[in-house]
């Protein structure tokens, strides 16, 4: 897509990049190739690490940019056609000329922005996704791309998932990832079992008062087996159990992430008189969805409060309120935003 975003040249600089990939809270990989070879290390990176890298064939990766960046959660929020549900992160690359991570292919969907530079990349359809051995990231052995564009500042290419892509700075570039979140199958089975684990709860222990004399003891008894069946059968869940479980599933914060809640807090009244004169924000960190039966703010399940649904869902889903729907709040909604703001998921303004 030309021109995707025209004039779009991307927020961050170089050292913008190497800041971030200096703090403890924010996760980045440097990737330096020569030739064939690929070589991989995991930040975060001190200003020595940096200092003698090559003037070619390095790209320094940084996950969760808009978890750190107001206009990179700006631009992720560009992308709300798509449910936020789905919306995983953006991710910033900053590339010397030769810099790329080799041919390899994504599990997602995958929105790629061109910042400053140049990039060229290879892509299309791979009927071969096995994978080069011995190598510290997932190389494809064999890439064989049906396209081959160059991109620019606001251009941008759109991969589906399992397109084998491969993209080369041309320039020092940057390169904006916009990634969906596309959990697979059987991680939604384990994270869904551990749910159940914390909220079933079956009464009783396993007993045999009429056990007999064991001949063959170590023979597991078939009543012990029966007796286990009908329990686990016991255990049962429904379409709004699923539903609850998955909305506190998207909305659980990465494990990187905390809020800072705000020193010194203003009291309730103070807070209701800010906000109806500048606003309410959610801050960018705060995942904040619902469906028909609940809110899920941050992996809490939530129900939905009476009065003040309407303005909440807008709160969700523009990520703010104005100063004038901030004073229609009713009292027990703004209470609830309150409380919230003691944690830092959300600021006046």
């Amino acid at each position: 897509m030309r021109a995707a975003i025209p004039g779009f040249t991307g927020m961050l600089a170089r050292r913008d990049v190497f800041a971030l990939a200096a703090r403890d809270d924010v996760e980045s990989r440097l990737m330096l190739r020569a030739g064939r070879r690929y070589t991989l290390t995991h930040g975060p990176f001190r200003r020595a690490d940096f200092r003698g890298l090559p003037e070619c064939n390095w790209t320094l990766l940084v996950h969760g940019v808009n978890l750190h960046h107001d206009g990179a959660d700006a631009l992720l929020r560009r992308f709300a056609f798509v449910p936020y549900a789905r919306l995983d992160d953006v991710m910033v690359s900053y590339a010397a000329p030769g810099g790329g991570v080799g041919p390899h292919f994504d599990s997602y969907d995958v929105f790629l922005l061109q910042g400053f530079g140049r990039r060229r990349w290879r892509y299309g359809r791979q009927a071969n996704l096995a994978l080069r051995p011995n190598l510290p990231v997932k190389i494809l052995a064999r890439f064989e791309p049906a396209h081959d564009a160059v991109l620019g500042p606001g251009d941008m290419l759109y991969l589906p998932p399992a397109y084998a892509h491969d993209g080369v700075a041309l320039d020092a570039c940057t390169t904006y990832s916009i990634g969906f979140r596309a959990p697979a199958h059987l991680e939604l089975a384990q994270a869904f079992l551990d749910h159940l684990r914390d909220h079933v709860d079956l009464d009783g222990r396993y007993a045999d008062p009429g056990l007999g004399l064991a001949r063959e003891p170590a023979r597991i008894p078939a009543a012990m087996q029966r007796h286990a069946s009908a329990q686990l059968a016991r255990v049962r869940w429904d379409h709004a159990d699923v539903a609850r479980f998955l909305g506190m599933l998207l909305s659980e914060p990465k494990p990187s992430v905390y809020f800072d809640p705000p020193r010194p807090a203003l009291a309730l009244r103070a807070f209701t008189a800010a906000i109806g004169k500048v606003g309410v924000r959610l801050d960018r960190r705060t995942q904040w969805l619902y469906d028909g039966g609940a809110m899920y703010v941050n992996g809490e399940a939530r129900p939905w409060p009476r009065g003040g649904a309407a303005m909440l869902k807008t709160l969700a889903d523009v990520r703010s309120l104005t100063a004038a729907q901030a004073r229609r709040l009713p009292a027990g909604v703004g209470t609830l935003l309150h409380a919230d703001y003691r944690h830092g998921y959300l600021h006046p303004g």
